[in-house]
């Protein structure tokens, strides 16, 4: 079953930057108000030219009304999550993390074949996440489009 409204965000680790740096989704949501959202791919058209710009632009903003961390997570390893982050200057405003094995897409049932993009990847979609509880939930209808998911639709 779908993650829902209300849901508890599992405990998983993700990776930031390399391989030995795992990140625990839970632990990190714990406490805090985050955004999580997540694309099929970095580097990835859609990806790089609307959906994580436009969180990068307006991190700032986010954080001034109480957001605590802005994480995007892709079904990549770690080292292409890392050169995205850099590419789209994300340091400081979103933290870009690796979900390889698709552990956390797959608990939240977010899961999509995609074959031209290497098979199992995630649907596209947001959330606000306060003190680890899923509050809001935005799942692009066609499961790759730009829609529903952007910065601009966190209602804060």
């Amino acid at each position: 079953m779908p993650v829902k409204v209300g849901d508890t965000v599992p405990s998983i680790d993700l990776f930031e930057n390399t391989p030995a740096t795992k990140v625990n989704i839970s632990e990190l949501c714990s406490g805090k108000t985050v955004i999580l959202f997540a694309v099929p791919g970095a580097f990835t058209p859609g990806c790089s030219k609307t959906h994580l710009p436009g969180y990068v632009n307006t991190a700032d903003d986010l954080k001034s009304k109480g957001v605590d961390e802005i994480v995007c997570v892709s079904v990549n390893d770690a080292f292409v999550m890392a050169a995205w982050a850099q590419d789209q200057k994300a340091e400081g405003k979103v933290r870009l993390l690796a979900d390889p094995n698709a552990e956390l897409t797959n608990a939240f049932d977010l899961a999509i074949n995609l074959p031209p993009l290497g098979g199992t990847r995630s649907k596209r979609y947001s959330m606000l996440i306060k003190d680890g509880k899923v509050e809001q939930l935005n799942v692009e209808p066609d499961n790759t489009g730009l829609s529903c998911s952007l910065a601009n639709k966190i209602v804060l």
